[in-house]
């Protein structure tokens, strides 16, 4: 089933970062990146690392942050196919403005991180 995603660029506040939120049920999973995920390639990863879940209505904010931490603007948005979700790992087809593909969340061995990869080649839909 198609969720809605959106990916916020977050400045203002300590270090520019990027919020990518995957809907699901009634909130945003969320995960913060320190670089576009726009410049992964096919095979490649970044690091992520996972933070509290977000209001639906994210989904279409921009503007400032409570109590001042700054502002956010929409990079991309659009649907997402969340094809498996759990603590070891996420996989979901990205249908946006700007990113299209396959990608893959999965924790980082030995820490509290989580890598964020663009998958290559088609995967099959599971249902």
């Amino acid at each position: 089933m198609q969720k809605r995603f959106v990916i916020h660029l977050h400045g203002g506040y300590g270090r520019a970062h990027y919020d990518l939120m995957l809907e699901r049920g009634d909130c945003l999973a969320t995960w913060q990146l320190s670089q576009s995920p726009a410049e992964l390639a096919e095979g490649q990863s970044a690091p992520a690392r996972r933070i509290g879940d977000h209001r639906l209505v994210y989904l279409d904010y921009e503007g400032e942050v409570s109590r001042g931490r700054g502002n956010v603007t929409r990079f991309d948005s659009g649907t997402c196919e969340i094809l498996s979700a759990d603590e070891s790992r996420w996989e979901f087809r990205l249908a946006g403005n700007k990113l299209r593909g396959l990608f893959e969340l999965k924790p980082t061995k030995g820490s509290e991180g989580w890598t964020l990869a663009r998958l290559s080649g088609p995967r099959p839909r599971r249902s």
